[in-house]
């Protein structure tokens, strides 16, 4: 992982994420907004951390937020929690996109404080808020990767392994009998390379997840 702040992610399969979880409050007229930012990468888990937050913060006003999920971002999500319309999901996700991030999922927890701010007052407190989730965070990039499972006789093993450390391949599981199942992660650019140098090895069966 690398620091790549605001540029577009430097390979065909990789893309820009956050490294961790951050925090912070903005204020603004009384108001206070509890920002969070985390690094994601399924709707489950967005669904947890939401509803951890919501019995955290049980008497907030509202919880903003919005999340971006899979390399082209394809998949998202902004709710403005009660604000007026695409006044606070929206300028967060808006953040999201200009930092060309996925896998990001950014919570704005309002506590009112009296004074209404207006749309446009909104806009901006909930866009500020999840800029700064962003910056105090760190922008990394992370591979795309794909799942490679193998099976093969006990006497393929050296061949096998020969090829996992030559690829510097990352095994996730392995079962070693008579018949052997290992399981690799594989970044999504090398598999092709990968399944090549496999597929010259007799008697391996190889499934893509």
């Amino acid at each position: 992982m690398i620091n790549l702040p605001s540029e577009k992610p430097a390979y065909h399969d990789s893309y820009l994420t956050v490294s961790g979880i951050s925090e912070g409050v903005y204020k603004d007229r009384g108001s206070k907004f509890h920002y969070f930012c985390y690094p994601v990468s399924s709707e489950e888990e967005i669904k947890t951390v939401l509803g951890s937050l919501r019995k955290t913060f049980f008497d907030a006003s509202h919880h903003c937020f919005a999340w971006v999920l899979g390399k082209e971002g394809l998949t998202f999500r902004a709710n403005d929690d009660g604000e007026p319309n695409h006044s606070a999901g929206d300028p967060i996700l808006g953040q999201i996109r200009s930092h060309q991030l996925t896998n990001v999922l950014i919570v704005v927890v309002r506590y009112f404080g009296g004074t209404k701010l207006g749309v446009s007052g909104l806009i901006q407190a909930y866009k500020t808020s999840a800029a700064m989730a962003i910056e105090e965070n760190e922008i990394v990039e992370e591979w795309v990767m794909v799942k490679l499972a193998l099976q093969f006789p006990y006497p393929a093993m050296n061949a096998v392994m020969k090829v996992v450390k030559s690829q510097n391949l990352v095994i996730i599981a392995q079962e070693m009998n008579l018949d052997c199942n290992i399981t690799l992660s594989v970044r999504q650019g090398l598999a092709e390379q990968v399944l090549e140098k496999l597929g010259e090895i007799e008697a391996v069966s190889i499934r893509i997840d």
